[in-house]
């Protein structure tokens, strides 16, 4: 994620959305949510995460691509998709998660979607508004 924000010139400070990779699995998704602290450090509260996973399912090789859609059609409209069937956010996840529909994100002019595949192939694509 840093190496993304690099290459993008942006800061944490300017991404307002993730599209976590979440699987809803115990290990992988605490693991990615205390990269997402380490990255964004005290701003950590400003992000919004969710993960589509949670309506779409793992769509395996086609997943990276509809989230990446996701996450721009989330720039467009100006609305974070949510993490839909979470009762109770892990306590180690310690990230603004979105559980509910209907979020609205104005202002959101960049953010990024994280892909962690089979083999150790990690990807996050970073999104940001047209000028």
């Amino acid at each position: 994620m840093t190496k993304a924000l690099l290459n993008s010139g942006l800061t944490p400070r300017d991404i307002g959305y993730c599209n976590a990779h979440g699987t809803a699995t115990r290990i992988g998704d605490v693991v990615e949510c205390t990269a997402l602290e380490r990255v964004w450090g005290d701003t950590i509260g400003s992000l919004a995460v969710s993960s589509t996973k949670s309506m779409h399912g793992h769509l395996l090789g086609a997943a990276g691509a509809l989230e990446a859609i996701v996450t721009v059609l989330a720039i467009y409209r100006g609305a974070i998709p949510p993490n839909m069937h979470c009762e109770q956010q892990d306590p180690d996840c310690k990230v603004t998660l979105v559980r509910h529909p209907g979020h609205v994100a104005p202002a959101l002019h960049a953010a990024i979607s994280n892909s962690f595949a089979f083999g150790g192939t990690n990807t996050t694509l970073v999104f940001k508004r047209a000028a």
